[in-house]
């Protein structure tokens, strides 16, 4: 085999392992509710659930990050010096993490004690919309006709999927949704900021640096609005879940994704991560049983969808609360 023949199938591996990884951070991602739901079943309560989750997960990420942006590899893998970094992108993303990872996070788990992980997943992947339709302002130029189209099925998806023309369902999800919805505007923030600053601190200490705030942000809401006392009813299977969340659910599929997308782009990184919420409806449907109905189904499909129209040229992806 030619040198020609080698270098075309190195590309072909690394694309399809590149999806594989984003395929199997979003499948990952998707499970998050499940445990969750188990967790609200066994009375842990939402908040408890964040601060340890954050608890576990931030110290690999830190690790990580240092790891991978000393001064040895970061030559190895760009070729070239770390450049300096700047305080204001250190603050920015401090900002970044408190608002996806503290309120994201906390508004996103509070939504899970009231409506299905389906439901939960499905709308917090609406935030690709979010992005455009913020991107679009803060540039002060309307956005693509394509990615206006797109962008109306994303929010007609939303209302089909908190219940749609049945007011019963509608109402019943009303509250739970709208905290869906601003854990998925803080997805869009944090995506719109490490967009800007990640390219200097990487994205791997940017997340790391976020994640850590946020953590310092859960501890201080835990101090101030609850007890530690509710440790002490926490069995091993309680932790076991815990530990779950926090690795399984949020520090591997976190890596998993930054290297998906070095491998393929955002682009293709957007189409594969469309795998989570079908993934999530099978999973709730199977464990929980789950049942979306009929309108609920279409809007998830508009909006997933959407996700796909919106991520062709160009993508959308960020880490998830």
């Amino acid at each position: 085999m030619n040198d020609a023949s080698t270098k075309s199938i190195a590309p072909a591996n690394a694309s399809r392992l590149g999806m594989l990884m984003v395929a199997g951070s979003a499948i990952l991602f998707a499970s998050k509710g499940l445990f969750a739901k188990a967790l609200y079943q066994r009375g842990v309560g939402f908040e408890l659930l964040v601060a340890v989750r954050a608890a576990l997960a931030v110290p690999m990420f830190a690790w990580f990050a240092v790891r991978a942006n000393t001064p040895a590899l970061s030559i190895a893998m760009s070729g070239e010096k770390s450049r300096p970094v700047r305080a204001r992108a250190v603050v920015a993303a401090v900002v970044a993490g408190i608002t996806c990872y503290y309120v994201g996070a906390m508004v996103d788990f509070w939504a899970l004690t009231f409506i299905d992980a389906s439901v939960e997943r499905v709308l917090l992947f609406s935030y690709p919309a979010i992005v455009v339709l913020i991107g679009s302002v803060l540039k002060r130029r309307a956005p693509e006709k394509r990615v206006v189209f797109a962008m109306l099925i994303t929010f007609a998806g939303i209302w089909f999927v908190m219940g749609g023309i049945d007011v019963h369902e509608l109402s019943r999800n009303l509250f739970g949704a709208g905290l869906v919805l601003i854990a998925a505007l803080t997805t869009a923030i944090y995506f719109l900021i490490g967009e800007r600053y990640t390219h200097e601190l990487g994205s791997t200490r940017f997340a790391a640096i976020g994640m850590t705030a946020a953590a310092v942000m859960l501890a201080l809401h835990f101090v101030v609005f609850r007890s530690f006392d509710e440790f002490r009813p926490l069995k091993a299977y309680d932790w076991l879940l815990l530990t779950i969340l926090g690795t399984a659910c949020m520090f591997i599929p976190g890596l998993l994704q930054a290297e998906g997308m070095r491998r393929v782009g955002a682009q293709r990184a957007a189409i594969g991560s469309t795998i989570g919420p079908p993934t999530t409806i099978f999973l709730a449907a199977i464990f929980l049983h789950e049942r979306l109905n009929g309108w609920q189904l279409l809007g998830s499909a508009m909006i997933v969808g959407s996700v796909l129209v919106l991520s062709w040229p160009k993508g959308v992806v960020a880490d998830e609360p």
